[in-house]
């Protein structure tokens, strides 16, 4: 067989059996693959500051900061993609994943530290551009890594829930990792002092930010890099076609003609869309709606933890009693009636008042669940993607993890690109001002607060959910897949794979 459409796998290679692609993955790689969670978990702890570091520390308006996560944003849709491609037709003696996840961490350690440490002298103009170009390399950056990683998770097994546990350990690390990080950013970078009743408005804890942050995600990247090198044996070989223009975005046209593919990719970036404005807005909410010192939201992290216990083995039971596609619907609605409760009760004059000994239990006892169903959905979405290769292997021929998993990262930073730009021009909507602690906030402000951390999240989950209705695959539909893939690889091996 001369066709090159059809790329080997490593199930292909002589004296390998069909159950070897099925195995299951030892608990070691699966921990060593999750440890670059680290990585993700310090960036999602230092965009908790990332907002009002610029907005409110350094002046720079609002919708300023919206317009710079929005061409980060760009960037990503166009970047995210070209890396997938890049890392599915990369050829080295070492994969095609691990270089390219290695090549990411000096560039990763550099833009993570200077986001955090712009030099001085800089105006409003000057801060825009440096808040525009390190968010724009620290986000490829990360997709270097990321994609990559993400892509050399989903060859490990080509177990339907077997995929569940690696990602499901992977997620149970991210969770950890941002819930950990957050409390030491919150607590022991950027505590109230006597000077900042609100320590993230202290200028001066910014460089501890910076070094330790940096450090953390050199590390991460390092781990996860070196820690699965042992896996390259077990990956699908690269394939024999190299990288082309035209190719890489005949592949795209293939995928979104993938109704299952187009399902997961728009219900997934809305609701990160919309967790990415609950990232942005719901820190103004705690400081300036519910009075909140940095130690009081702080336990917010803590109503995390449960998922890191529990979303492992409730993914398992819920994939398995209800399948993939229903346990993202479930997750998807009750997360978001849950984490909008507090301020929809709010505007409705239901809720404590800020006095009350009932207001953080009442404010932070509903996310406890919430989250829980977040990280859920987060696993199951991972095991979907993977489930899809399959078939666009089954349509085309050609495997595209890392053109697959490019989605997933997209969503990822969507969380902080387009949660900034909506969170950014709602606040310069809603009039917050440039200085808040010395001017006070209006009323009406703080009904705006409100307005975007409950109401609006949940019409945004909403259509995220809708989208993920189109979905097509199942447990039965996949085993059909794997079926006709398996018996494709052993003819191909056995009498028409000659290169």
């Amino acid at each position: 067989m001369t066709d090159d459409t059809q790329p080997q796998t490593a199930a292909d290679s002589p004296g390998r059996r069909r159950s070897d692609r099925r195995r299951i993955v030892p608990l070691r790689t699966k921990l060593a693959f999750s440890s670059g969670a680290f990585q993700e978990g310090m960036v999602v702890a230092g965009r908790i500051t990332t907002l009002i570091f610029y907005n409110q520390v350094l002046g720079v308006p609002a919708a300023l900061c919206g317009v710079a996560y929005l061409v980060a944003s760009i960037v990503d849709a166009v970047s995210d993609p070209l890396v997938g491609a890049i890392s599915d037709r990369f050829r080295s003696r070492w994969g095609r994943r691990h270089p390219l996840m290695l090549m990411s961490a000096l560039p990763l350690t550099i833009s993570f530290y200077f986001l955090y440490q712009p030099v001085s002298g800089l105006g409003e103009g000057g801060l825009f551009w440096w808040l525009l170009g390190f968010l724009v390399l620290l986000r490829i950056s990360t997709s270097f890594h990321n994609i990559p990683r993400d892509a050399l998770g989903a060859e490990l097994t080509d177990d339907y829930h077997e995929r569940t546990s690696v990602f499901g350990w992977y997620n149970v690390f991210a969770t950890g990792a941002a819930v950990g990080l957050s409390l030491l950013v919150l607590n022991a970078i950027f505590p109230s002092t006597p000077d900042y009743l609100n320590g993230l408005l202290d200028p001066s804890r910014y460089v501890i930010l910076a070094g330790f942050g940096s450090i953390v995600v050199l590390a991460a990247v390092l781990g996860s890099t070196f820690g699965t090198v042992d896996q390259i044996p077990h990956l699908h070989p690269t394939s024999r076609r190299r990288f082309k223009f035209r190719d890489h975005y005949g592949e795209l046209r293939q995928l979104f003609a993938n109704r299952s593919f187009l399902s997961v990719t728009v219900s997934w970036l809305t609701i990160a869309a919309a967790q990415g404005v609950l990232d942005m807005v719901s820190l103004y909410t705690w400081i300036w709606v519910y009075d909140l010192s940095t130690e009081q939201f702080s336990v917010l992290a803590f109503a995390k933890i449960p998922g890191i216990f529990v979303a492992l083995r409730l993914a398992t039971w819920l994939t398995r009693r209800f399948d993939k596609k229903p346990t993202v619907i479930i997750c998807s609605a009750t997360s978001a009636v849950l984490v909008a409760f507090p301020h929809v009760l709010r505007l409705a004059g239901l809720f404590p008042g800020n006095d009350s000994a009932l207001l953080l239990p009442l404010l932070f006892g509903p996310l406890f669940i919430g989250y829980a169903l977040v990280t859920v959905m987060a696993i199951v979405v991972d095991s979907q993607l993977v489930d899809i290769a399959d078939d666009h292997e089954l349509r085309t021929g050609s495997r595209a993890e890392g053109t697959i998993f490019s989605v997933r990262e997209f969503a990822m930073k969507a969380t902080e690109g387009f949660g900034g730009l909506i969170g950014g021009f709602g606040l310069e909507l809603i009039r917050f001002p440039q200085n808040a602690e010395a001017e006070g906030v209006s009323a009406g402000t703080l009904t705006g607060l409100l307005v975007m951390s409950g109401p609006l999240c949940l019409v945004i989950y909403g259509v995220g959910i809708l989208f993920m209705t189109m979905y097509r695959l199942n447990a039965a539909r996949h085993e059909e897949i794997l079926t006709v893939l398996e018996a494709r690889r052993v003819a191909g091996a056995t009498g028409g794979g000659g290169g």
